[in-house]
């Protein structure tokens, strides 16, 4: 005791014989200390109490740490600013706090943006085959989420520069000026603000959605994330490309899963003229029946074009989503193409030569032993 006694006699000395701030001082940070040692223990009792079982409280705990770790040293530096005497610092420190208060605010609205907002999407599975209304769900959910949080994060920003008296005169001069000030900074923002918008037409019209089958620039793919400002399409071959956001509302592209999964696939085959049709088109529903990537709706075959030497036969084929629909093409491509070859093999492209070609009427001098005349 008396040890402990000698020590705080000391320190005691040596605060006297310090400055006049220094007390002030560390008595805030003191308090910022005390506030953190608070939220390490209270978290600490929160993570044993709440049970693992409990998913969305444990979520959210996970979520608020950092922002309850910011709310307990704002509360320790409101309970301390105003019984402490800080010589010429009390308004620095005013701001300080304000500041704090500010940027706790709209990261508890962030936070509680995203949380609910993943709460809401997860209860649509887009891991199922008809997924459509769990697509549209989950895209409006994400797009806004992302321009709430831009918003939110900016009008925080805005909100703690504002507590700056230079920024406050430097926005009412902008404002007196409203000419070439203000021309400059909304081109500026042009860009962020373009695709900004453009997220909120996609998030209300929605021409895209999540793990929609899309032709972008002549490229086939899935958008596979919707951000605030670009798009990932994720393309057939692995491959990622980027678009902005405003390219979906000003330019033209393809949807092929804008209202159902369900397409319908095109083969062609250019065969010689002695092909059986009426064979063909049956043997194109019986491979189609026999294929489990049929859907069952459509399937159909049609001399589609006729050229000097060859037809152009068409087969339609429906699925029920677009790789379904790719592989099945290439199914019954391959299939048919096998029946032609051991069936009907005269009826495979070919070109005629002169020997070949002749008139019903002439007279087939080879029979008489006679070599045919070339012309």
């Amino acid at each position: 005791m008396e040890t402990l006694d000698r020590i705080a006699t000391g320190i005691s000395t040596q605060l006297e014989a310090a400055p006049d701030f220094v007390s002030p001082l560390l008595a805030v940070l003191l308090a910022c200390a005390a506030g953190l040692a608070v939220h390490w223990i209270g978290y600490r009792i929160l993570d044993r109490v709440i049970s693992e079982k409990n998913i969305t409280g444990r979520s959210l705990l996970r979520r608020a740490r950092r922002p309850l770790r910011l709310a307990a040293v704002v509360a320790a530096l409101a309970w301390v600013l105003p019984n402490v005497r800080l010589y010429g610092w009390q308004d620095g420190a005013a701001h300080l706090f304000l500041v704090l208060l500010i940027i706790l605010v709209g990261w508890t609205l962030i936070l509680l943006t995203n949380h609910f907002a993943e709460r809401a999407v997860r209860r649509h599975r887009l891991d199922v085959e008809d997924n459509l209304s769990a697509r549209k769900f989950v895209t409006q959910a994400r797009v806004l989420r992302r321009a709430v949080t831009i918003i939110l994060g900016i009008f925080t920003a805005a909100g703690v520069l504002l507590t700056f008296e230079s920024v406050q005169k430097y926005g009412a001069g902008l404002f007196a000026s409203a000419g070439a000030a203000g021309l400059v900074v909304g081109l500026a923002a042009r860009p962020v603000l373009t695709n900004l918008i453009a997220g909120l037409q996609i998030a209300i019209t929605q021409p895209i959605r999540l793990e929609d089958v899309v032709i972008v620039e002549d490229e086939w793919g899935w958008v596979e994330e919707i951000f605030a400002t670009y798009v990932v399409v994720r393309l057939w071959d692995w491959r990622r490309m980027v678009v902005p956001l405003s390219y979906f509302i000003e330019k033209p592209f393809q949807n092929w899963t804008r209202e159902s999964a369900s397409i319908i696939g095109t083969v062609f085959w250019y065969l010689d003229y002695t092909v059986p049709i009426g064979q063909m088109r049956a043997k194109l529903e019986e491979l189609a029946k026999a294929s489990p990537l049929w859907d069952g709706q459509v399937v159909n075959l049609q001399v589609s074009e006729t050229e000097k030497d060859s037809i152009a036969v068409r087969g339609l084929v429906s699925a029920r989503t677009s790789p379904q629909a790719w592989d099945l093409r290439c199914e019954i491509r391959e299939k048919m193409i096998d029946w032609l070859q051991k069936e009907h093999p005269q009826a495979l492209p070919r070109l005629r030569g002169n020997m070949e070609i002749r008139s019903r009427d002439e007279p087939d001098m080879s029979s008489k032993g006679e070599a045919p005349v070339m012309p």
